[in-house]
């Protein structure tokens, strides 16, 4: 973490200096906004905390509820959320707090008594090591708090307004052309209502979205008529895997067993059943005392002494997702501008049990957050709105796809699967996809074409940049290089050096120097060199090898009021882990470009400059006059 750079620090250094709108932020809404966020669950409280990192930009999260929330529904934090924590800057401490899925195993009828089950297998979570980052389990309203706390750390001093709720919306002209319609749901003013402009609006007010109807958008899909009761609760059993993750299928029904954190808490999703044509949403009403009988059943011979409920609720599994993620009719694309936005349960709804929910509608609220931020802030043309719903709703299609497939498989009957081990062997091959790290975006104005993509096979365009170990040479910490990236809306530019240097030392005197370089071309007058580019560099060479003197001086920018020098962007090669090989790396030397979202946006040859300045003219607006001062 780097701090200091506008002065010495003595207190928490995670609390940032007010600047732009958090400077005397009013406590009242405004009547105009640049961002209203309608909802504070996951893809709104990222949306916030993404945008919090925009000083210019007004941007205001209402819930309707009169505070934090207590009990949250989903629990399951895969690999790439944690990634994101980790941009965001608290992926240690929730990682201290959460529990940690290392195995899951998997328990089917004994052959020999079917009215017994027995385990069967045990998993390894992560046994093809997809990731450097563990599979937790933590309550959403813990996720929410962190979020909620980098906003308010951060320069806007983004704060929920709590007491709020949607009414309505309608879009016209002028600068702020969405008139949103609100209403007090808590305080003095409960029930009485007022209006907000907008210059957008971002509606993550879940499955039963008034945003969503408001812009005229449809959800379509089917319901599998198949009912889960599930309860986080407190109890004495003597099943021996009450702290490991089970699928547990029996002769009277199913269970999804996920311990919670705190060492105590557990969760059973509990198979119900099919639900009877006509049931018009009776199973609904199943009582938790019906669960619990019900989870005995299954869980026989073993038995289950529940203590303390905290938590109950029942569902019938649906695989819904929304016609578009924004409010432009499909005959007027590349016409007109998205004013109005959906994220999350509000584009798709599907069942919990595969642990997508919560991490699915994060990485919408982190992929639109920082492209809000750049078309307000002026980086960006208007035209980069667009590739939101046109990414997003793609990948939404493909967890719908995958749900189905999962949820059919748990609530089959033992006796359907061709082998005890079938359930096991689907979730060990497909575990890359929950993770969150099949996410591939196709061309775009922010993800370029794969002509390249032999010069770093490691890093698939549109994909999250997959981290791996470098050497600092200033200080030669053994760093991953991609968790120095924080979610600050700025783009990555890592350089990986050819043999002798040569070629980086002319691809980065045309950075710093050149006319068409997107750093010149791109940042404001006055500004740190690297406040829209974030540019490191990898040698090959053992680090001891490396004379940080001689380095480009791109690498070594001057950063705040006093223009130190950032000595965090200098990088070589581990001999022992090899960053070229381990991410195939071409070792002729290449640029691979990085999104504000982490994903790989384009890779290019050391001498492809006039590409990379083609790149960067189509997705940002020049900002700067033709000069730069290193």
């Amino acid at each position: 973490m780097q701090f200091h750079h506008h002065g010495y620090v003595s207190a928490d250094p995670k609390v940032r200096a007010a600047a732009g709108t958090g400077i005397d932020r009013p406590s009242e809404l405004p009547d105009e906004v640049d961002v209203l966020i309608v909802g504070s669950g996951p893809a709104g409280m990222v949306l916030a905390a993404q945008l919090a990192q925009f000083p210019d930009v007004t941007t205001r999260i209402i819930e309707r509820r009169d505070g934090r929330l207590v009990i949250g529904q989903a629990d399951g934090i895969q690999a790439r959320s944690v990634e994101t924590f980790q941009a965001f800057g608290f992926a240690e401490q929730i990682i201290a707090e959460a529990y940690r899925i290392t195995a899951m195993n998997f328990w089917t009828p004994d052959p020999a008594n079917p009215e017994n089950i027995i385990r069967t297998s045990r998993t390894v979570d992560d046994e093809h090591h997809i990731s450097e980052f563990p599979h937790l389990i933590v309550n959403q309203a813990r996720v929410l708090d962190y979020f909620a706390e980098v906003a308010a750390k951060s320069p806007t001093r983004t704060r929920p307004d709590y007491g709020l709720e949607f009414v309505g919306l309608t879009i016209g002209d002028g600068d702020y052309p969405v008139e949103v319609t609100l209403r007090h749901t808590a305080g003095e003013r409960e029930g009485t209502e007022r209006s907000v402009r907008a210059k957008y609006v971002v509606g993550c007010d879940g499955a039963r979205s008034l945003v969503r109807d408001c812009i005229g958008r449809t959800m379509s899909g089917n319901q599998a008529m198949h009912a889960w009761s599930v309860m986080d609760v407190l109890a004495v059993t003597d099943f021996p895997d009450i702290r490991t993750k089970c699928a547990i299928q029996s002769e009277h029904g199913s269970i999804l067993h996920i311990p919670r954190e705190g060492g105590y808490l557990f969760r059973m999703y509990v198979d119900l059943g099919d639900t009877p044509e006509g049931d018009h949403g009776a199973v609904r009403h199943t009582t938790v005392e019906t669960a619990i009988a019900k989870a005995n059943e299954i869980l026989h011979p073993y038995t289950l002494d529940v203590r303390n409920v905290a938590w109950y609720s029942v569902y019938e599994v649906g695989h819904r997702v929304t016609d578009k993620f924004d409010d432009v009719p499909t005959d007027r694309e590349g016409q007109q501008t998205p004013r109005v936005f959906i994220t999350g349960d509000a584009c798709h709804t599907h069942s919990a049990k595969a642990g997508q929910g919560m991490n699915v509608s994060m990485q919408d609220g982190f992929n639109l957050g920082w492209k809000l931020g750049a078309v307000l802030e002026g980086r960006s043309p208007e035209a980069l709105l667009a590739t939101y719903s046109a990414e997003r709703q793609v990948i939404a299609q493909n967890l719908i796809d995958f749900d189905k497939e999962w949820s059919t498989l748990m609530a089959k009957k033992p006796e359907e699967f061709d082998s005890p081990e079938a359930l096991s062997q689907f979730y060990v091959d497909t575990a890359e996809f929950p993770a969150g790290f099949m996410t591939q975006y196709e061309p775009s104005l922010v993800t370029g074409e794969a002509t390249h993509q032999g010069l770093a096979e490691g890093y698939p365009i549109g994909k999250r940049f997959k981290s791996a170990m470098a050497n600092r040479v200033a200080d030669t910490n053994p760093i991953h290089l991609g968790h120095h990236a924080r979610a600050d809306g700025r783009w990555r530019i890592y350089a990986f050096a050819d043999a002798d240097g040569s070629a980086l030392d002319t691809w980065a005197q045309w950075l710093a120097e050149s006319d068409e370089s997107p750093v010149v071309r791109h940042t404001k007058p006055g500004a740190d060199l690297d406040s829209v580019f974030d540019v490191k560099v990898v040698y090959q060479q053992d680090h001891t090898a490396i004379d940080i003197g001689q380095v480009p001086q791109v690498f070594l920018p001057r950063s705040g009021p006093f223009q130190l020098i950032d000595y965090e962007k200098v990088y070589a090669a581990d001999p022992t882990d090899d960053i070229f090989d381990a991410r195939g790396v071409d070792r002729g030397g290449c640029v691979v470009v990085v999104r504000p979202d982490q994903y790989v946006a384009h890779i290019l040859p050391l001498s492809a400059t006039d590409e990379l300045a083609e790149f960067f003219a189509q997705n940002m607006l020049v900002q700067a006059p033709a000069t730069a001062d290193v």
